[in-house]
This record gives C-alpha cells, sequence and structure tokens, in this order.
C-alpha cells in the first residue's frame, strides 16, 4: 500500500547516492565524477518534483558543509566556487528532465536537461570568474568547462536512462 509518503525513503536514497558518486572522482580540474549519472537516474526514477527534493537535500547538505561534493568538500563557498553554477544547475535539468511529457524519449528528456545543466554552468563560469581572472570568452569557457565532459556525460545519461528503464519494470 502506497502513503504519500513513499517518497521520503527514496529521496533520502537518491540524495546518498548522489553524494557517493561525487565523490568517485577522476581527479581534473573541475573532476570527472559520477555525479551527473546519479542526479540524471534520480530524476528518472523520482521524476521532477520529488528528483528536486532529493537534489535540494544533497545540495543543502554540501552547503552546511557536510563534505560530500567533489573531492570531499563541503560549505557554501564550494558551492558558490567555480563549479556552483554546474551544481546549482543540478536542479532545474532535474525538473526539466522529470516534468517533460513521458511520450519523449527519457534519453532525449535527460539530453535536454544536460543542455540546462551546461547553460547554468556556463554562465556561472563566465560572469563570476571569467573575467576575474583575466580569461574571457565563450570559447575559453566551453574548452574548459564542457567539451571534455561532453561525451562522458552523454554516456552517463545513456546509462541512466537504461538502468531508469530496467528499474521501472521492476517497480
Amino acid at each position: 500500500m502506497k502513503t504519500k509518503y513513499h517518497f521520503i525513503p527514496r529521496v533520502g536514497l537518491f540524495c546518498a547516492l548522489i553524494a557517493v558518486c561525487s565523490l568517485l572522482q577522476i581527479p581534473f580540474d573541475p573532476p570527472f565524477t559520477l555525479q551527473t549519472f546519479a542526479v540524471f537516474l534520480c530524476a528518472g526514477v523520482l521524476g521532477g518534483k520529488w528528483g528536486m527534493v532529493a537534489v535540494g537535500c544533497y545540495l543543502a547538505l554540501g552547503a552546511a558543509g557536510m563534505p560530500i561534493f567533489a573531492g570531499f568538500r563541503g560549505g557554501v563557498g564550494h558551492l558558490v566556487g567555480t563549479t556552483g553554477g554546474f551544481l546549482l544547475g543540478f536542479l532545474p535539468a532535474t525538473a526539466l528532465t522529470g516534468f517533460l511529457p513521458k511520450k519523449m524519449p527519457l534519453f532525449l528528456r535527460m539530453l535536454l536537461g544536460l543542455l540546462v545543466l551546461y547553460v547554468f554552468g556556463t554562465a556561472w563560469v563566465m560572469l563570476f570568474y571569467l573575467p576575474a581572472a583575466g580569461l574571457g570568452g565563450f570559447t575559453a569557457t566551453l574548452l574548459r568547462y564542457v567539451l571534455p565532459f561532453l561525451p562522458f556525460d552523454v554516456a552517463k545519461l545513456f546509462l541512466a536512462a537504461k538502468l531508469t528503464t530496467h528499474l521501472q519494470k521492476r517497480a
């Protein structure tokens, strides 16, 4: 029997999954993590509303100082750092992925969510960090913060879409 509270354990589970996946990293600046995989799996399984709650909990815990961001970091300083736009972009990416019509293929919804994530992250870096560093331009931002990650993120979305479909068949 499902109650109105049946999503609470799932929200907690996905919040923890995002945290664990952010800690699994390949050192790079910014690091390669499995965070994107977990966020889009969360959006696929929980949908927009509860997916945003799980991602919001993850961001709130990290902002409060728990070392659950990449590199075992936490605190508001990391949330507003160079990767802050990407972290904050998880919320609208999750919303878009979860709220787009279900008749649209899940992988396509996830790709559109990834586009939103990249727009948030790129705009954040361009507005707050490149001018202060004396670097500039859209191309410089894409070369450093988007293009190296794009093939890996698309692969993670593919896996998240496949696993979401598999999990939904089992539920």
